[in-house]
């Protein structure tokens, strides 16, 4: 069933986000499979009245907390402003907006919540917020809301009311969170990339405040506190040309942490140190005369987003993908550089190939040492040399075998075996017959030479 196909029998106002109707439908589903109670709101963090009648229930436990701590009897939807966990959820759908995910969490009574984005073209469209479970003991729960109420509703009133609610172990709560997170990526159009961004931006600010606990661990508050951390950016970029980048990521989150540690209200001046960052970066030399303009434009791009972010999330997801840049750069050229090094190879081998050649010759005529040069040929070519001299030698006697009425001493030596029972058996190895009985069948083989397969920067070049 596509997104388009989810048909909704509510009648709406004109203005509220077609999404957010199918959402609703979708909705009805989540709620029949699961019993929780879902309500939908809209980019601005407010319910839809048309679609929010249904929340008007016992189930609803928000609707306790605004009689018994305002004093108000919820009847309309101008009531529900009152309520005293208002911010609280709105705290955590901004959270499972801002980092792309489900938000997971409890409310001073013990009832649990979960909530998830909708997008639209990479544009926040709303949230889906779940409940109806509870994460603690019923006794504990009933304890609280007695305290709540000052004893306005009785032990029995209230454990009646807690009956509509299960118990919600973590793991159950956690798969009804995943599943709404997956039911709001299903409704969301246009939008794959705000989760994986999203995600990722989550995934930086945990490793920065875990650095930053850390951080505060060791200088606790009155000690002397540390320096700019010079030796870790030399590292860093030591780390960057070397393509580390894993490392590279995490001197870099340690970096940060510490500028937010020492300067956690002068944001204007961790972002000026950020931009000196990004700079350095930017320009870390991977050879001489390497360096692309699409390079040079995404950098411009990135210095511009440092100027104008305002929030630690965009200019540390900013520095991230600097260093992903780099790294594309760094793969891009690695790539470009074997290619081009297995060329010049390849005119060294088809010139040399009929006498006998070494890997020390070859690796020379490339421009790399013999170890490093075996092991992207290898990687580039799908086999190691001698098996690829083999191969050349072979199919050159199978041309001269047939073409030719050359004695077959002559054409091992032409063809660059040392001696005649060698060539024999290397024949036999890859055409499947004996040159004998190649030569006399009419070049027919007996198996086909396996398929030597190349990289794409290779395939690019000798067509060039």
């Amino acid at each position: 069933m596509g997104r388009n196909s989810i048909m909704t029998d509510v009648c709406v106002n004109e203005k509220v986000n077609p999404i957010l109707i199918a959402a609703h439908e979708l909705m009805k589903m989540y709620t029949k499979a699961t019993g929780a109670l879902i309500s939908i709101q809209d980019h601005n963090y407010t319910l839809i009245p048309e679609m929010s009648e249904h929340i008007f229930t016992p189930k609803n436990i928000c609707l306790f907390c605004i009689k018994h701590q305002k004093h108000i009897d919820a009847k309309n939807f101008q009531d529900l402003g009152a309520n005293p966990c208002r911010k609280m959820h709105l705290n955590a759908m901004r959270e499972s907006y801002h980092f792309g995910g489900s938000c997971t969490y409890m409310c001073s009574l013990g009832f649990l919540f979960w909530t998830s984005p909708i997008y639209q073209n990479d544009r926040f469209a709303g949230a889906f917020l779940g409940s109806g479970y509870l994460g603690t003991s019923i006794d504990e729960t009933c304890q609280r809301m007695q305290r709540m109420c000052k004893g306005a509703v009785s032990e029995k009133d209230i454990r009646k009311l807690l009956c509509n609610f299960p118990c919600g172990e973590p793991r159950k709560i956690k798969s009804l969170a995943e599943l709404l997170l997956t039911c709001a990526r299903y409704i969301s159009v246009g939008s794959d990339k705000s989760y994986s961004s999203m995600k990722r931006r989550s995934e930086q600010q945990s490793a920065l405040s875990a650095n930053i606990a850390d951080l505060k661990n060791r200088y606790p508050q009155g000690d002397d506190q540390p320096g700019y951390p010079l030796e870790k950016e030399r590292k860093l970029l030591e780390v960057l040309r070397r393509g580390d980048i894993d490392s590279g990521k995490r001197l870099l989150s340690e970096i940060i942490s510490v500028l937010f540690f020492l300067y956690p209200d002068q944001f204007r001046y961790i972002q000026y140190r950020a931009i000196e960052l990004a700079v350095l970066i930017s320009r870390i030399d991977l050879s001489p005369g390497f360096y692309s303009r699409a390079a040079l434009k995404a950098n411009n791009r990135y210095f511009k987003s440092i100027q104008e972010t305002n929030n630690i999330v965009e200019l540390t997801d900013t520095l991230y993908r600097i260093v992903d840049n780099l790294a594309g750069q760094i793969s891009s050229f690695r790539g470009i550089h074997h290619a081009w090094a297995l060329k010049k190879a390849e005119h060294y081998i088809l010139d040399n190939f009929t006498r006998k050649i070494s890997l020390e010759e070859i690796a020379t005529a490339s421009g790399f040492s013999a170890p490093y040069f075996s092991t992207i040929f290898k990687e580039e070519m799908g086999e190691n040399l001698s098996s690829y001299l083999n191969r050349l030698r072979v199919e050159k006697a199978c041309y001269m075998l047939t073409d030719t009425n050359l004695s077959l001493s002559k054409i091992v030596g032409a063809c660059g075996f040392e001696d005649q029972s060698w060539f024999s058996k290397i024949f036999k190895l890859y055409a499947g017959i004996s040159p004998g009985k190649y030569r006399n069948q009419g070049g027919k083989l007996a198996s086909k030479f396996p398929k030597m397969e190349f990289s794409d920067n290779y395939k690019l070049l000798t067509k060039n």
